[in-house]
């Protein structure tokens, strides 16, 4: 039975009698008394999040026997805690239990969840927990899965030791300052994210961890942690760190001998840990891991064979770093390496030692955007047989061949590499491209916005993209020309052409049978007043138009495009139009303004035949009172040349 939002202040009591699942959430309950839930033994699920809960009384759970979840998130429980858990006591069947949200102190919640040994499932985040020790989850020996997350936690002695089967934990959003002496070998996923912790240590002993996923992101870490040297970790993510590696400094030192030393004082006993921070991780088994991620650090360069110890690597993420250069080899183990990202760095050199095998055979995305790469080795792409995406944005970097220069210079070759799908070349700097930079590929996406020069030329430069091109940005590339020929790009299903200075629609694109169109942040006055009818409006569903001048005196268009069955314009809202110096909406002119538009607009015909008709008129009757006045002269003159008498 789902009564939520229905402003309750007690649990109803005419529901069916064998309700086994009951949401009250979103209401006003301020107590579950004794005989609340009488009338529903078979209760096993029971929610009451975001009400105004205060107290349950003792014996309001004991009808409900068989309640296995229990939902109190977001309530006031700390003011009656005591007589809470003693209500939570008699529930044996209870797995799940959300006190999230309840302004609880660490000693409220040992006391809450004190008898409670049937949990699997706790959260208490989003309280005020500050300190955490053995006392705390006493008797939890079923726990599989505990939420800490959004607390005050900054120091940790022994609280998880007698959590047995604890796989889940999640202490992210925290005030951690270290991990030190981690041992918890039966957990599989370990959530520490965003916290202060500047190093994690591990246990280091040859026990078997079940560790899966480690997440260290968003903390202060100042070196790689040191993992378990036997494990079963697939995911390690630390991304938003301090962290670098000190074997070789930028300014060649070595400092490959040098310990680093930690101190642990543990009450009245001192240990002195000693680490040698760039060898430690040889000591830890890292086959299995598959996906790290040390985004956004201060690495500058990485450690002799540090790659070497993961052959099982699939995603490695190294972006937003300080890496000048990076090598591959095939003496690199990273043959299950499928998605590499080094961009945001500051790559000069991108090596690649080529030998009779394959590099990275498997890599299928290449992220090497915002560096300052000019060239990518020759035949790099030869030795990756599965590439699908590559992203070269913002480097300045020439195509294969180039206009008129050499194939010897720097340059990117893609020609020939069948297997691209995805190319993004935006920022480049690149100019009127010519000859065929994409033959032998198939392209179906290419981004060529923010290259102001890139279409100096016509798009010859495309046919051989014309069969597979599905996918065109050309965003902020200073075209202008309406003579650009888009027609053979029979193909293409999305084209930008955004931020350009188009002042006329190109005729070419009304054969296209595009399904999504932009063309904001130009010069166009109007589109065509039949672009609904032609094939391209026939076939869009998507069209992006603001941010143009637009005339408000030629809308028949806009009208058109309305009445567009399947037509979505998702800018609609911010279309305008102008009339003078006025900038108008066009769905709701003025009357005057319409009136203004409808002399405009008027049949020219009309209008010169209005003008022309008193002017006629003047001259008839004008030529009249001259004829009258001057009949009789008029009348001798030819009577004289003609020699003819007659009577007056």
């Amino acid at each position: 039975m789902d009564c939520t939002g229905r402003w309750l202040s007690s649990i109803p009591g005419n529901l069916r009698g064998d309700t086994e699942e009951l949401f009250l959430d979103d209401n006003t309950i301020q107590v579950l008394s004794n005989v609340s839930l009488l009338l529903y033994p078979q209760l096993w699920h029971l929610s009451l999040t975001r009400n105004r809960l205060e107290l349950i009384e003792p014996g309001a759970f004991l009808s409900s026997q068989g309640l296995e979840v229990l939902s109190l998130t977001d309530n006031l429980l700390f003011t009656n805690y005591s007589l809470t858990a003693t209500a939570l006591s008699a529930l044996p069947a209870l797995r799940m239990l959300d006190l999230a949200g309840n302004q609880l102190r660490e000693d409220m919640v040992s006391v809450l969840v004190s008898n409670l040994s049937s949990l699997e499932s706790l959260s208490v985040a989003r309280n005020i927990i500050m300190r955490l020790d053995s006392s705390v989850f006493t008797n939890l020996t079923q726990l599989l899965e505990l939420n800490l997350e959004k607390n005050y936690i900054f120091e940790i002695d022994n609280a998880f030791e007698g959590l047995q089967r604890l796989q889940r934990l999640n202490i992210a959003y925290n005030y951690l300052p270290c991990l030190v002496g981690f041992g918890l070998t039966q957990l599989r996923v370990l959530n520490v994210s965003n916290n202060i912790i500047e190093w994690f240590l591990t246990l280091q002993n040859d026990d078997l961890f079940e560790l899966e996923v480690l997440d260290l992101s968003h903390n202060r870490l100042l070196f790689f942690p040191v993992l378990p040297q036997q494990s079963k970790l697939h995911s390690l993510l630390l991304q938003d760190n301090r962290m670098s590696f000190y074997q070789r400094l930028p300014n060649g030192t070595s400092l490959a001998n040098i310990t680093v030393q930690f101190l642990i004082i543990d009450g009245n006993s001192t240990n002195i840990t000693t680490v040698r921070l760039w060898e430690e991780l040889c000591h830890s088994n890292l086959s299995s891991l598959r996906l790290l991620d040390m985004s956004q650090n201060q690495v500058w360069g990485l450690p002799d064979d540090f790659l070497a110890q993961m052959p099982s690597l699939t995603h490695l993420k190294l972006n937003q770093n300080c890496l000048e250069a990076f090598h591959l080899s095939e003496e690199d183990p990273l043959a299950m390496l499928t998605e590499l990202d080094l961009s945001q760095n500051q790559l000069v050199e991108l090596g690649v030692k080529v030998g009779f095998g394959d590099i990275l055979p498997n890599l299928q995305l290449f992220n090497l955007s915002t560096n300052r790469l000019q060239a990518l080795p020759p035949g790099i792409f030869s030795h990756t047989r599965k590439i699908t995406t590559l992203d070269l944005s913002r480097n300045r970097i020439d195509l294969c061949p180039q206009p008129g220069e050499a194939e010897s210079l720097p340059c990117v070759d893609i020609r020939g590499v069948e297997t691209l799908t995805h190319l993004s070349l935006a920022g480049c700097g690149l100019q009127g491209l010519s000859s065929r930079p994409f033959q032998g590929t198939s392209l179906r996406h290419l981004d060529l916005s923010d290259n102001r020069q890139v279409l100096s030329g016509d798009l010859g430069w495309l046919q051989d993209l014309v069969l597979t091109l599905q996918v065109l940005s050309l965003r902020n590339t200073s075209l202008s020309s309406t003579a650009v020929d888009f027609s053979a790009l029979h193909s293409l299903v999305r084209l930008d052409l955004s931020g350009n200075s188009l002042a006329a629609f190109p005729p070419s694109l009304g054969a296209l049978g595009l399904r999504s169109l932009d063309l904001r942040d130009n010069c166009l006055p109007a589109l065509p007043p039949d672009v609904a009818q032609v094939p391209l409006g026939r076939s869009l569903r998507e069209l992006y138009l603001s941010r143009n001048p637009y005339n408000c005196c030629t809308l028949g268009w806009w009208d058109a495009l309305q009445l567009a069955e399947g037509l979505r314009v998702p800018d609609g809202r911010e279309v305008t139009c102008r009339h003078g110096s006025r900038v108008l909406s066009p769905g709701a002119l003025p009357e005057p303004v319409l009136q203004s538009c409808r002399w405009q607009t008027a049949d020219l015909a009309l209008l010169y035949l209005v003008l022309a008709l008193p002017t006629c008129l003047t001259l008839l009757v004008a030529f009249v009172v001259v004829f009258l006045m001057l009949k009789e002269k008029l009348l001798k003159m030819v009577k004289t040349r003609c020699g003819v008498t007659s009577p007056y």
